[in-house]
């Protein structure tokens, strides 16, 4: 009989074995606390050999606090703390354990962070704009979970690199600026641009923009609309100066001027003292000249005079009858 409890115990002994550390959950693996443009985020992996229809617990602290509940019962292998009230020079650590049943595996520890020191700043966004043989670089910051980049890093710079499409050497240079000019560039050619942030604060180098390029154009060609514009200020200075010139024309001809130029003339000739003026006057009639463009208008003599034309009236009436009136009255 107890030969033969003897022959049975290596296989209770196994089964022991095969049992008893089944019932011991394992910590997640690989912890790993990150930060992305500003956020906190937690991640791992399962615990090895562990079952299936595990959930998590995960924890954080500052430097300064003790840990703080961040996610319960969750079954994605990921925690996001960015919600939480963490700060932008905050240093951070955290901890997360399985969860099977009423089982409960220890807490594994991840890295420790400071956000501004160690959080991977994303690329800036980059717009070219084409003015001729210059191109503007249009420069956009990342968005950040927390602040923005200027809050956090006041001093952040832009390291823009260009080159000529199809050649090797890149030009390089450093600015604040989000709009900056590239200047003394060929007309006519492909160029690309790519930007990187530099804090001189972060130990992550920020990560470059997209590669993006665009063509130079005539230095010379003018903007489409500018011949319109000039020959639409032009067509409206015309017409204000035409409309002038009928403006003082019709104004002038509202009125006679035929019986002061012959009263003129009259006097002229009466206060002369050879009086063969007044025939050689009367067979050339050279005073007609004076009124071939005469205005429409009535002319009314003076009163009491002993002239049958006292009133006239048209252009053709006014040159003949001042004509005459001219004559009897000298």
């Amino acid at each position: 009989m107890s030969g033969s409890l003897y022959a049975y115990f290596p296989m209770i002994l196994a089964v022991g074995v095969c049992t008893g550390p089944s019932a011991i959950l394992s910590p997640p693996t690989n912890i790993r606390l990150n930060s992305y443009n500003m956020n906190l985020v937690l991640s791992w992996d399962p615990p090895l050999g562990g079952p299936l229809g595990l959930y998590y617990n995960a924890e954080y602290k500052s430097s300064v606090s003790t840990y703080r509940t961040g996610c319960v019962n969750i079954s994605t292998l990921e925690c996001d703390f960015s919600s939480e009230n963490i700060s932008v020079y905050g240093t951070y650590t955290s901890r997360v354990r399985a969860q099977y049943g009423v089982q409960s595996s220890a807490w594994g520890q991840s890295n420790n962070i400071t956000l501004d020191k160690d959080t991977l700043i994303g690329p800036p966004s980059v717009s070219l704009f084409s003015n001729g043989a210059v191109l503007e670089v249009d420069i956009k910051d990342p968005v950040f979970t927390i602040s923005n980049l200027r809050n956090v890093y006041h001093l952040a710079t832009y390291n823009v690199s260009y080159w000529k499409q199809g050649q090797d050497t890149k030009e390089k240079m450093i600015t604040q600026l989000h709009r900056m000019p590239l200047n003394h560039l060929n007309a006519w050619s492909q160029y690309c641009v790519q930007v990187q942030i530099n804090t001189y604060r972060n130990l992550n180098p920020g990560k470059p923009s997209n590669i993006t390029c665009e063509s130079t154009t005539n230095p010379k060609d003018e903007a489409p609309w500018l011949p319109a514009v000039l020959v639409f200020v032009a067509v409206v200075i015309t017409s204000v100066i035409v409309a002038i010139v009928i403006y003082w024309k019709c104004k002038s001809q509202l009125t006679c001027p035929k019986n002061k130029l012959l009263e003129d003339f009259r006097d002229l000739m009466q206060s002369s003292t050879d009086p063969t003026m007044y025939i050689a006057m009367k067979d050339l009639h050279p005073i007609e000249e004076l009124f071939d463009q005469a205005p429409t208008k009535t002319l009314s003599m003076e009163e009491g005079s002993e002239s049958s034309y006292s009133k006239i009236s048209g252009p053709d009436q006014c040159q003949d009858h001042g004509l005459e009136y001219f004559y009897d009255t000298v």
